[in-house]
């Protein structure tokens, strides 16, 4: 049983790879077809290039310039714990950077050129220029396009897209300037020129010059921007697809640019705000150094003081190492003071806070460390969102937390201070005191001396710090460090000529192959023999392929195909009625629907027989539709329903004997009666039948059709055999029901399936014997 399986499974697949060798040529056509449509596809197609820019965000310590410079060390931004590149990524891809893209390169104006079946972008050198003399506040906004067509090196003519609405014209046609010509539109006056040298404009060229809205340009971009990053590196890809290399490489290259920009930007209000901290408290310090200076050198033009006698070095010393921390602390002091006042009455726009003033405390300078980053932070969420985003609440929230707690840490501080300095001056009165001999005026001279130290050593501290941050304002590291350039695929991207070539020949081939299946699925049609056998289960007569309309019928001499089959038919019936004694043969010729070729298949049939010197009656019982006489050209008064209904008629006087044939004898249909079934039930067709056998030796009858009417099974039984004829492409599968039912239930007798009309091909044919009109090779053997 699997034998037969795989039988059967190696005939399917046979019968399918015939059929498709079949339609070759639909096939050939529709990849042919298909590889055409893929090479105008490529030819025309706008072709996309992949640039990829690779950057590095840098963390604190690679982004030192000078580490000897303290002011540099702490600036908010460059703490070791900031790499969140997320944050980074998105503001990369941010609309505030790419609106400055795209304002800087004018994305927003694009130069077309046009061909003579698409049209082509310009991006650098177009062939002529747009200037506007509004300002791009208003241009940005604009959404049109131009038409510009070149009559000359001075001429052109312009016309819009939407019509004449935004020009001073007073219809849509096209209007002649001058290149440099002032043009007026709704939007604000322009100028054109032309390019010059190598990319100068050509007379007859047309170009369309399209202005978009800026914003619609950016989001644009924001959705053709591809920004990657690997977990755990602080490498940055940003890939981009354009279809101008040169403008997809300038692109990326911008927006690395303007990424670095901003981010040293954002380092500089840092740097900026401890420089004009550190010039107030310079202003202030100058101003008080002053009045000390002042103080000292009144007291000594009225004490005439100009040489103090000596200590003890015992007390001295003690006495200037007591006054180096007095004079350390009071500093902590001022500083902390400076600080609360800054932090207290701030009223500058930013909320940043000088970092690294010289507080010798490290909460405070991790605490301002921290305020700082926030306020970054919040000010670059700030620049695409608004107050009321819930990230700039919160970091609002931390902000003013860190105020607080920087708040609390310095007057702990300034407390902690106070105390010191006060047993300081304890100390200090208390080696004062044992100094007995040095003179009051040295005293009161010596405290003002000491005032005069202090203000002069945070004066020349301040002078240090101003010059540090004023180095450090120029030397603003970026934050992303270039790896890689922008660099252009050198094949495009999309689409790939490989891929594209290989979908048309997959297309090619899997179109017309399932077209063809599924018909063939579909297709309910008797179309061959392997069709007929697979619906009926009878006895296979022979096929009659198709043949000219001009020659219907067969000659004696005859070397057609269709003669040739005729005379295989002609065996096969003899061969299937050997067993039949009767000295004559009757066979019947019936279908299962009209325009089967029945009539066709009888007279050829009978003819043929003929041709063999054998005396043949043809009688047509197809009493409706008669077509006997139209195939053999006669002419007849009265036929077989003459004879049925007219007693006094015998069979010789309903019988046409043909003149170029003295074998083949005809008894057409007759007058066509208005009851033809009850007229077949008459016993004269018994006495008829009865008759022509004694006469003949083959009697071929064309009957009705047995699916349309019950005429045929009226007269069955006198037939000794039936050829039941199946058209091609004529009748449905669903149809032949009929006849395997008819030959099941034994109806017909010695039944036999004829297919008619089948198409010869290459290769095969009827073309064997002795035939003087057959064409010989001129090599090889025939």
């Amino acid at each position: 049983m699997s034998s037969n399986k795989s039988n059967n499974l190696q005939n399917e697949l046979r019968n399918n790879v015939d059929l498709f060798v079949s339609k070759w040529k639909f096939i050939l056509f529709c990849l042919v077809l298909a590889i055409g449509i893929a090479f105008l596809y490529l030819r025309y197609a706008d072709y996309q290039y992949q640039a990829t820019a690779i950057i590095k965000i840098n963390s604190e310590k690679q982004s030192k310039a000078m580490p000897e410079l303290s002011a540099l060390q702490d600036y908010g931004m460059f703490s070791s714990d900031f790499s969140n590149i997320t944050d980074e990524i998105e503001i990369i891809k941010s609309r505030n950077l790419i609106r400055q893209v795209v304002e800087d390169l004018k994305l927003n104006i694009k130069y077309y050129v046009k061909g003579k079946i698409k049209e082509q972008e310009v991006y650098k050198n177009p062939p002529v220029i747009l200037n506007f003399f509004e300002s791009d506040s208003l241009i940005n906004t604009v959404d049109t396009t131009f038409h510009l067509k070149v009559k000359s090196a001075t001429k052109f003519t312009l016309s819009n897209e939407e019509g004449s609405e935004l020009f001073d014209i007073e219809s849509s046609n096209a209007k002649e300037y001058a290149f440099g010509d002032r043009i007026t539109s709704g939007f604000g006056d322009f100028i054109i020129t032309p390019n010059t040298g190598k990319f100068a404009v050509k007379p007859g060229t047309g170009i369309k010059i399209k202005l978009s809205n800026i914003k619609n340009v950016v989001e644009q971009y924001q959705g053709k921007f591809k920004i990657s990053n690997e977990k755990g590196s602080n490498i940055i890809k940003i890939n981009l697809k354009e279809s101008i290399k040169q403008k997809a490489a300038l692109i990326l290259d911008k927006l690395v640019e303007k990424y670095n920009n901003d981010v040293i930007e954002d380092k500089e209000k840092i740097v900026k705000a401890t420089s004009d901290f550190i010039n107030n408290r310079l202003n202030v310090v100058s101003n008080e150094l002053e009045q000390v200076d002042f103080t000292a050198e009144t007291l000594q033009k009225n004490n005439r003081l100009t040489a103090l006698a000596s200590q003890a070095d015992i007390f001295l010393q003690s006495e200037k190492a007591n006054d180096a921390k007095i004079i350390n602390t009071s500093n902590q002091i001022q500083l902390i003071d400076y600080m609360k006042d800054h932090l207290n009455n701030n009223e500058s726009d930013s909320d940043l806070l000088p970092a690294d003033v010289g507080i010798a405390d490290n909460s405070v300078m991790q605490i301002t460390k921290s305020h700082n980053e926030l306020v970054l932070q919040r000010d670059r969420i700030l620049k695409n969102s608004t107050e009321k985003n819930p990230t700039v609440i919160n970091l609002n929230q931390q902000i003013n937390a860190l105020k607080q707690n920087l708040n609390q840490s310095l007057d702990n501080i300034k407390s902690a201070n106070a105390i010191t300095l006060n047993s300081l001056n304890q100390e200090d009165a208390r080696i004062s005191s044992q100094i007995y001999s040095a003179p009051g005026k040295a005293r009161q001279f010596r405290d003002v001396k000491r005032q005069q130290d202090i203000k002069e050593s945070l004066y020349l501290y301040l002078l240090q710090k101003r010059e540090e941050t004023a180095i450090s304002q120029g030397m603003s590291s970026p934050n992303a460090k270039i790896v890689d350039h922008a660099y252009v695929t050198v094949d495009p991207v999309t689409p790939k000529k490989t891929i594209v070539y290989l979908a048309s020949l997959i297309l090619g081939l899997a179109i017309p192959l399932s077209l063809i299946y599924t018909k063939e699925l579909l297709n309910t049609k008797i179309e061959s023999k392997k069709d007929l056998a697979s619906v009926l289960n009878i006895p296979y007569l022979g096929d009659i392929p198709k043949s000219d309309k001009k020659q219907l019928m067969v000659k004696k001499v005859d070397y057609s195909p269709k003669a040739e089959a005729f005379r295989i038919i002609r065996s096969n019936i003899n061969f299937m009625l050997q067993d039949n004694a009767s000295s004559c043969k009757t066979l019947f010729v019936t279908s299962t629907t009209a325009q089967e070729g029945k009539s066709h298949t009888s007279t050829n049939l009978s003819k043929s027989f003929s041709y063999s010197e054998k005396k043949v009656l043809l009688i047509e019982t197809d009493i409706r539709v008669p077509r006997v006489n139209d195939y053999l050209d006669i002419k007849a008064n009265k036929g077989l329903t003459d004879y049925i209904s007219d007693k006094s008629l015998n069979i010789k006087d309903v019988t046409v004997k043909l003149k170029d044939n003295e074998f083949l004898d005809v008894i057409p249909s007759g007058t066509i009666p208005p009851n033809p079934a009850e007229l077949l039930m008459s016993n004269r067709v018994n006495e008829l039948f009865k008759t022509a056998k004694e006469n003949y030796d083959y009697i071929i009858v064309d009957t009705a059709a047995v699916g349309l009417v019950t005429d045929t099974l009226l007269i069955s039984d006198h037939a000794d055999m039936f050829v039941y004829v199946v058209s091609v492409n004529n009748i449905d599968k669903r149809q032949l029901h009929i006849a395997q039912t008819l030959y099941d239930e034994k109806r017909l007798p010695n039944m036999a399936v004829l297919l008619n009309g089948t198409i010869k091909k290459k290769g095969y044919g009827y073309g064997y014997g002795n035939n003087p009109q057959r064409k010989k090779k001129k090599f090889g053997i025939i």
